[in-house]
């Protein structure tokens, strides 16, 4: 992971919710821990930030460690740019651990946004292929997932039209 401007420069707050959820239970365990991770990072004060990032630090060599041993153990097939994902977001943990310890929270803070940017997507694309690959390998299925709060998160019908792009002009 490079930490050159996102594309969204706001200050996302990365909090677990069920949405995140992948169906494979040690997963998303870890997944949680993640999270909780990254949020203790965000909401750190200055002086609580080299110990909220070795937090983040000591996660991220369990997950991606497990992760990475659950993929080469089941020759999971997209294995080698997972794994390599993995390795760049490390590196950059170590990176910013390195920057923090001369002072520079500015940078630590910039990490902790670009994890809550990256990691929605990871899950998304990298960790629920994974979930599914290892659900099927373990237990012989695809992985169940029951949300709560799924009606929260959906527009009702008539505000979704509504809020088409296409429709726009007519407003």
């Amino acid at each position: 992971m490079q930490l050159t401007p996102s594309s969204d420069s706001s200050n996302v707050a990365l909090e677990w919710h069920d949405g995140l959820l992948l169906g494979y239970a040690p997963m998303d365990g870890v997944h949680e821990e993640f999270v909780a991770c990254v949020c203790a990072i965000q909401q750190a004060s200055d002086e609580q930030l080299p110990d909220a990032l070795q937090a983040l630090a000591d996660h991220a060599v369990r997950h991606f460690s497990e992760e990475d041993r659950w993929m080469e153990e089941s020759a999971f097939p997209a294995r080698e740019c997972h794994i390599n994902e993995h390795a760049a977001v490390l590196k950059s943990v170590l990176e910013v651990q390195e920057l923090l310890a001369r002072g520079d929270t500015a940078v630590c803070r910039r990490l902790a946004r670009e994890l809550a940017n990256w990691f929605p997507g990871h899950a998304d694309y990298l960790d629920s292929a994974l979930a599914h690959w290892m659900c099927k390998q373990r237990l012989g299925g695809k992985p169940v997932v029951i949300r709560r709060d799924l009606g929260a998160r959906l527009a009702p019908v008539e505000d979704a039209r509504s809020a088409h792009p296409a429709d726009v002009q007519n407003r």
